[in-house]
């Protein structure tokens, strides 16, 4: 058995997931923390709704950064980069419309993105730490290809007792605050990577991640980066779809 000291919960979620979305880049991100700090850091966050007047339901999203919240945002993102327990790390696929699946037998777009999942959490994964892994719920579909997830992390370190990964599930994002951080961070690496300025409020939460983290956001970082690992994936044409 683990020790309940290494017993650790990754909150994973993604922006522009979709196949025939119209977007060149994709994003899939994890954020993890030790099990036994998990309160602690849910309490800091609804501290920090209380200290700008928001209730604790509100829920923290990319697609919610206004001028009128640029203060709040701010003050998430510090907690995030003050607290040594808290980590993220994000696949960033690029010219996502070069993915040719009918190359690769049994291949669809579900398949090849629970891949780009596996992608993003086996760097994450020790051999001596427990798990328990929350994917954002997107539809009533994902069940099988979640349960697959689990099978394929499990199977490839002969943990066949589901020890090390206890469990990968879906939930709810407006439920769990730490799994809204990370769609906090997803999208702000997203909204760079596809190029966009559109938003001032955005750009400064995007300026404050670049000062705290030393990185552009632009470009993979060591694999052993554990605040805000990134790795950046790009199909090859005609060739390389994730296998």
């Amino acid at each position: 058995m683990f020790s309940e000291n290494r017993f650790y919960n990754i909150y994973c979620d993604e922006s522009c997931h979709l196949e025939n979305d119209h977007q060149k880049v994709m994003t899939l991100g994890a954020l993890w923390c030790l099990n036994d700090v998990k309160r602690d850091m849910f309490s800091k966050i609804r501290e920090i709704k209380r200290e700008h007047g928001l209730p604790n339901h509100f829920e923290i999203k990319w697609t919610k950064v206004s001028p009128a919240k640029i203060d709040f945002y701010i003050d998430i993102l510090k907690t995030f980069f003050d607290e040594s327990d808290l980590h993220f790390r994000a696949v960033i696929i690029k010219n996502k419309e070069h993915l040719d699946h009918t190359k690769f037998a049994g291949q669809d777009h579900d398949v090849w993105y629970y891949k780009m999942f596996f992608c993003l959490l086996n760097v994450i994964l020790e051999p001596h730490a427990c798990y328990k892994i929350y994917l954002d719920k997107k539809d009533t579909r994902g069940a099988d290809k979640i349960i697959k997830l689990h099978d394929v992390l499990c199977n490839h370190r002969y943990d066949f007792s589901k020890e090390i990964i206890q469990n990968v599930q879906s939930v709810h994002s407006h439920e769990i605050e730490l799994l809204q951080v990370a769609d906090l961070l997803i999208g702000a690496v997203g909204y760079v990577n596809r190029g966009i300025n559109t938003s001032e409020a955005k750009s400064k939460l995007i300026s404050y991640i670049r000062e705290r983290s030393g990185y552009s956001l632009l470009a993979t970082t060591l694999l052993k980066e554990e605040k805000m690992n990134l790795f950046f994936w790009e199909p090859k044409k005609g060739l390389d779809n994730g296998e």
